[in-house]
């Protein structure tokens, strides 16, 4: 199974066959690219699936599965909410075939997000975090120096949902000016 960004990406590498059943038709072995160029930075994230939790009870639990740590339900902060739209953009191949609309962004369900905010501890870390391998994730918990953060917020090269970016500049107003000046 291919992700939206990497089929993102090898359409921008040239025109496919995107009528083939065949899968060597689509995207030729000789022409993938390799399975990196799907891999985003995201937010540690879940699906709301289980009535019987609270919002606070499944980010803490996705915090444990995907980054390790056992964050205390209290310490989980509630930032906002949004909507991921359903926008859809038109991509024109260079050959005759007709237009095929696609969703642009990370996600396509017009779904709600629930964002929060906890600080971890080194004491808190309990497990490796990973996600569930059994359930198609593939996650490596990353770490942004402090120092860093606008910068790989704001760098193009490095494929992030917009979440991240807001995140990074929520970040930056509401909790860096209260941190000690040598915080790193």
């Amino acid at each position: 199974m291919f992700s939206a960004v990497y089929m993102s990406e090898t359409l921008q590498q040239g025109p496919q066959d995107l009528k083939s059943d065949c899968l060597e038709n689509w995207c030729p072995l000789e022409s993938r690219l390799p399975a990196s160029a799907g891999l985003t930075y995201e937010l540690c994230a879940g699906i709301v699936d289980k009535p019987e939790l609270s919002l606070k009870e499944i980010a803490r639990q996705e915090v444990l599965e995907e980054c390790g740590y056992d964050v205390p339900l209290d310490s989980l902060k509630r930032i906002t909410s949004y909507r991921k739209l359903k926008q859809l953009r038109t991509v024109q191949f260079k050959t005759k075939e007709p237009a095929y609309a696609t969703r642009s962004g990370v996600g396509v369900t017009g779904s709600k997000q629930t964002l929060f905010y906890a600080e971890v501890t080194d004491e808190m870390k309990t497990g490796k975090g990973g996600g569930c391998p059994e359930e198609g994730e593939l996650i490596e918990a990353v770490e942004i120096p402090l120092r860093d953060s606008m910068d790989f917020a704001f760098d193009e090269t490095f494929p992030k949902t917009m979440g991240v970016i807001f995140c990074f500049m929520w970040f930056q107003s509401n909790i860096a000016p209260k941190l000690p000046a040598k915080v790193e």
